[in-house]
């Protein structure tokens, strides 16, 4: 029995060193998609910064748009899109390249952006905010870059 169990541990080892070994199943043009989802996720941390600045000087010193820009569900929707691409483009960064920097920092980005939609609009939400997509658009840089080794 013992002999058996032996065998099997020792055929367990040997197929993960062969999975282990194998080179990935990630294609030039997986690794093409893989960065324009990064180029993407740095775009849309953009725009959300654009969103923070333009409600600050639109809200505050024209006193118009305070309905639609400061809708929850913008803030929501967007937090939900940059989720989706950061797991995807930085998830499959991650497989590949084997570096955790760039999902931590990201996941630290879209912690500090969730963060910010518990706070009541002010000063304290778009810190937040900004710190978050500071981070994500890190993440996305250093998956391209990591990547790119």
């Amino acid at each position: 029995m013992l002999r058996g169990a032996q065998a099997l541990a020792q055929c367990d080892n040997i197929t993960y060193m062969a999975i282990a070994m194998a080179p990935g199943p990630f294609s030039d043009s997986t690794a093409e998609t893989n960065r324009r989802l990064d180029q993407l996720g740095i775009g849309l941390a953009g725009l959300c910064a654009l969103h923070c600045l333009a409600t600050i000087v639109v809200v505050s010193f024209l006193g118009i748009g305070g309905h639609f820009l400061l809708a929850p569900e913008i803030h929501r929707v967007g937090l939900a899109i940059a989720l989706v691409i950061a797991a995807v483009a930085i998830g499959w960064g991650a497989l590949r390249h084997r570096r955790a920097a760039p999902f931590v920092i990201a996941m630290m980005g879209l912690t500090f952006m969730g963060g910010a939609l518990a706070m009541p609009h002010g000063e304290e939400e778009i810190v937040l905010t900004m710190i978050g997509v500071t981070l994500v658009a890190a993440g996305h840089l250093l998956n391209i870059r990591s990547s790119l080794r």
